[in-house]
């Protein structure tokens, strides 16, 4: 469940809390603005971003239980290096604004690419299939575009079919989408990461994807009581 905590509230306990110690009433005006440091607007109220309450974690068996555990495990691993890719692409993009000409826009292209290709590789030669293919997942979550379209856009439409080609060998698809309304294990993926969020196990990074967590939880919960 998703709860806004609203600045109101802050206020008025603040109110109450310094109204005890002050024996003069303080003005109308006084009552209802807050200051924070740092900005001259007087505020009536704090906006807080929002966050979710989690249900405890409950399995119907034993199987489904390991399951979630060992996803949770491939997917805290693997989720820095989305991050990451997020990060490096939206420095690129910037970059390349700033960039008139085409031929510096590829030179620039081409050492961003070696740059990170070297940054991952030694690390990426490291992960199993299960965790090369949540890793695909998670760069459409945090790109909003599929590796096979990355590769395609950074490097040429032949490059992206052989990658492709390649990571087929290894049952891995880099055309996978992240969608968590339609796959269960996406939904999983998206819950893992909302609990290591909300425990700063990670750091938060927003999706690219339109999609609300809060629904997909209600969503899916519900499914999984019509098929008892």
């Amino acid at each position: 469940m998703r709860i806004k905590f609203l600045g109101s509230l802050l206020s008025l306990i603040c109110f109450f809390g310094f109204s005890q110690e002050e024996e003069t009433p303080l003005d109308s005006i006084a009552e209802n603005m807050i200051i924070i440091e740092g900005d001259s607007i007087m505020r009536n109220a704090i906006d807080l971003d929002e966050f979710y309450v989690f249900s405890q974690l409950r399995f119907s068996n034993y199987d489904e239980k390991l399951r979630y555990y060992i996803l949770r495990r491939k997917t805290l691993k693997v989720y820095p290096y989305a991050k990451l890719a997020a990060e490096r692409l939206t420095t690129l993009n910037d970059s390349l604004l700033k960039i008139t000409k085409n031929s510096k826009k590829r030179k620039y292209t081409k050492e961003i690419q070696k740059y990170v290709e070297g940054e991952f590789s030694d690390e990426l030669k490291k992960l199993t299939r299960t965790e090369g293919q949540i890793l695909i997942k998670l760069i459409h979550r945090q790109t909003g575009i599929t590796a096979f379209d990355l590769v395609k856009e950074l490097r040429n439409g032949w490059r992206a079919f052989w990658y492709n080609t390649t990571a087929k060998m290894f049952k891995i698809s880099i055309k996978e989408e992240f969608e968590p309304d339609l796959v269960n294990e996406d939904y999983l993926i998206e819950d893992i990461l909302q609990r290591a969020f909300s425990e700063f196990r990670l750091e938060r990074q927003k999706s690219a994807l339109n999609y609300d967590y809060s629904l997909l939880t209600n969503k899916w919960a519900t499914e999984k009581k019509q098929n008892k």
